[in-house]
């Protein structure tokens, strides 16, 4: 374990979350484990009905372990009278973990971690990330406004906000406008190992598609896409879908609508690194997103990739944002689809490994963890500074 520089705090943080899945999980995961290997102690609090296999294995390779211990209790996605008793255990495990900093990740994390300001312990710095969350639902929508007043009550009890795009910062501005705390833009990492040239199966599919299985990741649009491909070409582009999700049935549905129900394979779950083998084109078909690390992990792997622009994507891509295509536009899909697979191996792998540099180049786990701690060196400076005084900002670690 590195130790902590002689100018910076240990400090002791505990991560507050919904459920030990996707994208968030992956972030909180590295976070604390880096955060761990730089000598702080660390925690979790989380959903206790996604506890499996899977999740005990990844918590299993933070070094040192969690010293602040694993806490969990049923947490449902929407709001509910289960909210109540979920609180209650989270305060008498910060109460037990006395924590320096609490670290809310998603809406249901980010709701626990700030209300912990009110019904938890005092003195603690409480952190923010949204990942998405609340600012995915569709503006002027019911639910969507129902999130923003929540998200405008919470944030007077917010200390720092650690956006994880630009895009969810500008979101937030336009539809919380508060203006407190402390501000940072903090972008998902990479670690060097994942930066590494993919090679398909020799029966891989012409497309893939690697996430969750729900509306918001644009999955029927790609289906409608490769009947469109399928009509226009007299040939059916064979598709893997990787992941899981509360549409699997239905989009199982809609391909076999569609008659494409023998070229679409569901495979489950698979590590990234294993699904980019099912595949030749991965496609990121999303009508929302804030920094998905499935864009990140496959342009690390120089996989040749159809994505839309959304969310914070055009972010990851940076100059090569003109590759991305229109997000809920089949024919769009289509016509980006065609010109994939008539593109020579040597263009696309080309095109893949300029990505993969400009990625290299700015997306790392290190740069990650830097920006957060200094994050909450700034917040915890601001909490000691008497009225009229100054403080030294603690150098990040």
């Amino acid at each position: 374990m590195a130790p902590i520089e002689p100018h910076a705090a240990k400090l002791r943080i505990i991560h507050v979350f919904r459920a030990p899945l996707g994208g968030l999980f992956r972030h909180v995961v590295d976070l604390a484990a880096e955060q761990s290997a730089r000598g702080h102690d660390v925690g979790m609090f989380f959903d206790a009905n996604a506890f499996c296999p899977r999740v005990e294995a990844a918590l299993a390779r933070i070094p040192g372990g969690l010293r602040l211990g694993v806490a969990m209790t049923p947490i449902r996605r929407n709001p509910g009278p289960g909210d109540l008793v979920a609180m209650a255990r989270f305060s008498a495990f910060l109460r037990r973990a006395a924590p320096d900093v609490v670290h809310g990740h998603g809406s249901k994390g980010g709701l626990y971690a700030r209300l912990s300001a009110i019904a938890g312990p005092a003195g603690a710095t409480r952190a923010y990330t949204p990942h998405g969350g609340s600012f995915n639902y569709r503006p002027g929508t019911a639910v969507n406004r129902a999130y923003m007043l929540a998200e405008r009550a919470l944030a007077p009890l917010t200390d720092v906000f650690l956006f994880e795009s630009a895009y969810i910062a500008g979101r937030f501005d336009a539809l919380v406008g508060a203006r407190n705390g402390v501000r940072r833009i903090v972008a998902n990492g990479l670690s060097p190992s994942e930066f590494f040239e993919s090679k398909p199966n020799d029966d891989a599919a012409d497309l893939l598609y690697v996430g969750e299985l729900r509306a918001a990741k644009g999955i029927d649009t790609l289906l409608e896409a490769i009947a469109r491909v399928g009509r226009a070409r007299g040939l059916i582009p064979r598709a893997v879908l990787v992941g899981s999700g509360p549409d699997e049935a239905a989009l199982g549905e809609l391909a076999q609508r569609l008659g494409i129900g023998d070229f679409v394979a569901f495979a489950g779950q698979l590590p990234a690194h294993e699904a980019f083998k099912r595949g030749r084109t991965l496609v990121v078909p999303s009508r929302a997103e804030s920094m998905p690390y499935i864009v990140l992990e496959a342009a690390a792997a120089r996989m040749p990739m159809i994505a839309t622009d959304v969310g914070g994507i055009p972010e990851i891509y940076g100059p090569y944002r003109h590759r991305l295509g229109r997000s809920d536009d089949p024919g769009d899909l289509q016509a980006r689809i065609e010109a994939m697979l008539a593109k020579p191996e040597a263009e696309r792998r080309a095109e893949a490994a300029d990505l993969a540099g400009h990625v290299a180049d700015r997306f790392s786990i290190q740069t990650m963890v830097n920006a957060v701690m200094a994050g909450y060196a700034e917040a915890r400076a601001r909490r000691r500074r008497p009225l009229g005084g100054a403080a030294a900002v603690a150098s990040p670690n």
